[in-house]
């Protein structure tokens, strides 16, 4: 009888252990202790208003949760990306978790982990979560759109969104994963001894990795292609500080080799950090740059500033500028290729830096060093450092094809030897007096330590590595980066691109991009004729604008042919009729402008409420008639010969608009008000509900019109940086 009870219980136990190794089903608020895995489903499951308020929390030390591609959909009442909020899931305080086939959309933050230790992510597809709405056209930029990400000690990043948010997670793994369709792929702060490879974290509006105090970690055979945003081609190359690789605030000792980094606003973004400018201490150094492509960026291939490190055979082609070190220091260049870019290498106030057997091959300048006469009498990092310009050893590079090979002012002590000029019709060495101690004679110690120089070693090699630069080559160029109003263009849907944004004639010009397949005009609004009215994908369109100074078309296609992603991520069959449109609103106000003097100290809008004192308004400083406010001022309004740093803008406008819905779109710093047939739609008197050091806020009102409309809009700058923008859209159909 004991030996069938004990048989029994073994029996019930075992069955028991069966019971729980079947995949689960996924709840709200699930919290996971042990090894778990999940049934393969789509679970509907919206976060919290903000991030405090997971769907699912990994709390356990030793365990494995499997997801079995199961997939986690947030904001479900919300279509636009800049709508999504809340947290998906949260791990913290734990040890060797490892989760894997996980897939995450439609929320603020899919993953973030704080504090823990030995942490594997595998096989997760975490695309399609929060993104800004852009609001720059093709046309002209928008100053909302800068991002700024010199501040997280109190995780500010994650204001903008982040598909992997981790926080003190040393020696983590993330392998094999994938983010497109977002703004920041992979954010790390405080993240020691980890590894980041074979990763897909392309096509997002921000960062591909971003690290901040992160020192020590290993960044390999990842594509990050097409994070970018700030570009219009032939119009303006901003990136308005996105980036495939963003290193900053004392992170050092990493390690980047062979990541495709192409089309990104800065290729690799290096800055030392705010400590470092507020103590002269520390910096990002000693970073190995090593073996990468950061070519195609429309500002840096490379941006390294204040600090010490190697960059080593990355390849940089066609960027604005193809290596910027502003105030770098003992920093080595060695052994890259510099193609067709405006400037390839520009250093100023740098110290001590070595340029040795790079390739400089068609750039409009190969070599351009400099320094200011004077540095801010109240910059800390300047009284600390030395920040002349001088020190350079520049040896044993090839210049081939460069309209200038050397342009230096302000540098002293330069050994220039062993290199190799090729530039028969170019400049090889423009300078002025400013330029002390350049030696292109004498070959010194210097030149042995470069003899002695060897090629460095691979790092230790992984399991199956990536091959991150397979199938780029089609896409090869700065003009394949199309920002669209949610981010870069991934070439998975059909697009009807204009060509000729800026353009006053009559004549609009499209591209038509994207898979294989045939099109066909569905709507059309604003222009009179198109040179065809079907045709297949990739083709070319033109249509004729009707005349007028307003401006509303609409142009409507209906693609049929292959299997496609929209740019919200949903997936199109074959064959299934699909449609995509070029859109484009331009309401001409007839604005009278006028500028004001602005002295706080006197009397202050901002706390009186009226804008001026009873009975006492002041003399005009300057004046202005346009048909659209589009301003930005760089250290204050220039008025009759003087820069007034504070002013106040009085803006009364009327237009005459065809009923309908609209949105009343302003971009401002720092305060503003707006006022529609004398009602107060927009009220944003108070600066200190923004931090302006990131970017000049954007607001929209949505509105109906019909008819004679008047418009106020009154605008107070305080200091520094100052813009006002103010854009009227058609919504609906």
């Amino acid at each position: 009888m004991t030996k069938k009870i004990a048989l029994l219980a073994v029996s019930l136990g075992w069955m028991g252990s069966l019971i729980w190794a079947q995949p689960r089903a996924l709840t709200r608020h699930m919290r996971i202790t042990q090894s778990t895995s999940f049934r393969k489903a789509l679970y509907h499951l919206d976060g919290g208003r903000d991030l405090q308020e997971p769907v699912l929390e990994i709390h356990g030390d030793h365990i494995t949760v499997d997801f079995g591609q199961s997939v986690l959909q947030g904001s479900n009442r919300q279509q636009d990306p800049d709508a999504f909020f809340g947290l998906a899931i949260l791990v913290h305080d734990c040890r060797q978790v490892t989760i894997r086939n996980l897939k995450v959309r439609g929320y603020r933050v899919a993953l973030l982990a704080r504090n823990v230790q030995d942490l594997v992510l595998e096989n997760c597809d975490l695309s399609y979560n929060y993104r800004q709405h852009l609001q720059s056209t093709q046309q002209k930029e928008d100053l909302s759109d800068w991002l700024s990400y010199h501040h997280n000690e109190q995780d500010e990043w994650l204001r903008y969104g982040a598909a992997i948010y981790l926080k003190d997670c040393d020696r983590a793994v993330v392998r094999d994963c994938r983010v497109t369709g977002g703004q920041n792929a992979l954010m790390m702060t405080r993240c020691q001894g980890c590894l980041v490879y074979n990763n897909d974290f392309s096509f997002n509006s921000g960062c591909g990795i971003a690290l901040y105090r992160s020192s020590g970690n290993r960044i390999l055979y990842n594509r990050l292609v097409f994070n970018v945003r700030g570009y219009s081609d032939g119009v303006y190359y901003r990136g308005q500080d996105s980036a495939g690789i963003l290193v900053y605030e004392q992170s050092s000792r990493n390690l980047f080799y062979k990541n495709n980094v192409t089309h990104c606003g800065d290729g690799f973004f290096l800055w030392a950090g705010q400590s470092t400018m507020d103590s002269g201490e520390g910096g990002c150094n000693d970073n190995l740059v090593y073996a990468n492509d950061f070519s195609y960026a429309p500002t840096n291939g490379i941006e390294a500033t204040f600090s010490r490190n190697r960059f080593v055979d990355n390849r940089v082609v066609e960027c604005d500028n193809g290596f910027w070190g502003g105030y770098s220091y003992q920093t080595v260049v060695s052994g890259n290729q510099f193609l067709r870019n405006r400037t390839a290498i520009a250093i100023e106030h740098g110290q001590q830096n070595e340029i040795s057997y790079n390739l400089f091959y068609r750039n409009g300048q190969a070599i351009h060093l400099w320094s200011r006469a004077s540095q801010p009498a109240d910059w800390i990092y300047a009284q600390k450092r030395d920040t002349r310009s001088q020190g350079y050893v520049i040896g044993r590079n090839n210049f081939t094809g460069n309209d200038e090979a050397f342009h230096l002012s302000g540098t002293d002590s330069l050994q220039v030897f062993g290199n190799l000029f090729q530039d028969a019709a170019g400049v090889r060495y423009r300078l002025d007096s400013t330029v002390h101690g350049l030696d292109t004679v004498q070959e010194d110690l210097a030149a042995v330590e470069l003899f002695d120089d060897s090629t460095l070693a691979p790092p230790p090699p992984i399991s199956h590595p990536a091959d991150p630069f397979r199938g780029m080559g089609g896409l090869a160029g700065r003009r394949h980066i199309l920002i669209t109003e949610w981010g870069p263009y991934d070439y998975r849907s059909p697009i009807l691109w204009n060509t000729n944004p800026t353009d006053t004639g009559s004549l609009l010009h499209f591209d038509i991009r994207g898979p294989q397949g045939r099109w066909r005009v569905k709507t059309l609004r604003g222009v009179d004729s198109l040179s065809a009215t079907s045709g297949t994908v990739p083709g070319a369109l033109e249509a004729r604008r009707i005349p007028g100074e307003r401006t509303d078309i609409l142009i409507e296609l209906e693609y049929t042919g292959s299997e496609l992603v929209t740019p919200l991520g949903q997936a199109v069959a074959a064959g299934r009729p699909y449609r995509f449109s070029f859109r484009r609103f331009f309401q001409p106000v007839s604005w009278q402008v006028r500028w004001y003097p602005l002295d706080t100290t006197r009397y202050n809008p901002l706390r009186s409420g009226s804008l001026f004192p009873e009975g006492a308004l002041p003399d005009t400083l300057a004046t202005d008639h346009p048909r659209q406010l589009d301003y930005a001022w760089w250290g204050g309004l220039r008025a009759g010969g003087s820069q007034h740093p504070r002013f106040i803008t009085v803006a009364t406008g009327e237009a005459d608009l065809e009923p309908g819905d609209y949105t009343l779109g302003v971009t401002w710093d720092d305060a503003v008000r707006v006022y529609v047939d004398g009602r107060l739609v927009l009220d944003e008197w108070d600066p200190s509900r923004y931090n302006f050091d990131d970017a000049s806020p954007h607001k929209q009102v949505s509105i109906h019109l019909a008819g004679n409309h008047t418009f106020r809009v009154e605008h107070l700058e305080l200091g520094g940086f100052a813009a006002l923008g103010v854009r009227l859209e058609r919504t609906g159909p």
